[in-house]
């Protein structure tokens, strides 16, 4: 399997930029002093659609043929790749077609369909929503954008790492949150190319463990069942994402729920700054763990600021 390489990370780059914020980098010396570290937080809560999710959804999109395009695109999502890719299509002036289970976060069908995507509901189970996808392929001839197990999807989000370290090139860790692994290997494959002596570790929440568990294991071990606060996290580790974590990833992290709760209020009061559940992971876990960060300068990717304001945990 052939891997994104440097070049073709600063191609997609490139490629996306007129479709993407470059996120700001943002830091708080209160937060540094109650972590023992030097953070440096990449913004993606400011990102298009209000998550990293917008980068690999608009490489991916960018990248299809003309005769692709005119057939339009799919995927299956019940967040913020569902609105990301709606997006992209709608800016590419092609159609969407999103399969979301019926549960679904009234919040995140609303952005699909604010993007212009054709919501298509189905049963909320990993089952229901694959068959559908294929009937909804099978009838459009659409192409079919996974959220992570997909290289070009890996290559878009491999941009925010490029960013990061454009800004913040001497860190001693970056880290990312892990649900399918699209950030997170995109991330250390950026990393790996820039600065291998760089550690990447990512946060996951302890109620959907599976990344932690897989790499444990050497092989790919699904959630049987998930429980935790980070909606975007609960997908198991994708197939591709899970090769190139196996390679560069340092290690995976947990963080309970009330730790996550916690990083996000931190950053709620301390920065002002709005981070879904999923997004404040990696610094949950960080805190959970802070005495191997001690003194270190610490990239922390905030993937994304999705929180339904009626819902706050806090």
């Amino acid at each position: 399997m052939t891997f994104p390489t440097l070049s073709d990370i600063r191609a997609a780059h490139a490629r996306i930029q007129p479709f993407v914020h470059r996120t700001p980098v943002l830091t708080s010396s209160a937060i540094n002093e109650i972590a023992g570290c030097e953070l440096f937080f990449k913004c993606e809560n400011f990102q298009k659609v209000g998550a990293f999710k917008a980068r690999g959804a608009a490489n991916a999109v960018l990248k299809l043929s003309p005769e692709q395009k005119a057939k339009g695109v799919a995927t299956h999502s019940s967040g913020n790749h569902a609105a990301a890719l709606a997006r992209a299509a709608s800016v590419a002036g092609i159609p969407a077609y999103i399969v979301m289970p019926s549960n679904a976060p009234e919040i995140k069908k609303k952005a699909v369909s604010g993007y212009g995507g054709e919501i298509v509901e189905c049963e909320p189970t990993l089952k229901a929503r694959e068959s559908t996808l294929e009937d909804v392929v099978e009838k459009t001839g659409a192409t079919f954008i996974p959220p992570f197990d997909y290289l070009d999807v890996i290559e878009g989000q491999a941009t925010c790492a490029l960013e990061l370290l454009e800004e913040q090139p001497n860190l001693d860790i970056v880290m990312a949150p892990v649900g399918g692994g699209g950030l997170l290997a995109g991330t250390a494959l950026t990393v790996h190319y820039l600065n291998p002596s760089i550690q990447v570790i990512a946060g996951e929440p302890s109620g959907a463990d599976d990344a932690f568990r897989s790499m444990q294991a050497g092989a790919i071990l699904p959630n049987e069942k998930t429980q935790t606060i980070a909606d975007g996290l609960l997908t198991s580790v994708g197939k591709l994402p899970f090769a190139v974590i196996q390679q560069h990833v340092e290690a995976i992290l947990l963080a309970t729920d009330p730790q996550i709760v916690e990083a996000m209020r931190l950053l709620y009061e301390r920065m002002k700054l709005v981070v879904e559940p999923s997004g404040a992971v990696p610094l949950a876990a960080l805190m959970a763990n802070k005495e191997r960060f001690a003194g270190k300068r610490v990239g922390i990717i905030l993937s994304g600021g999705n929180v339904d304001l009626g819902k706050l945990p806090f």
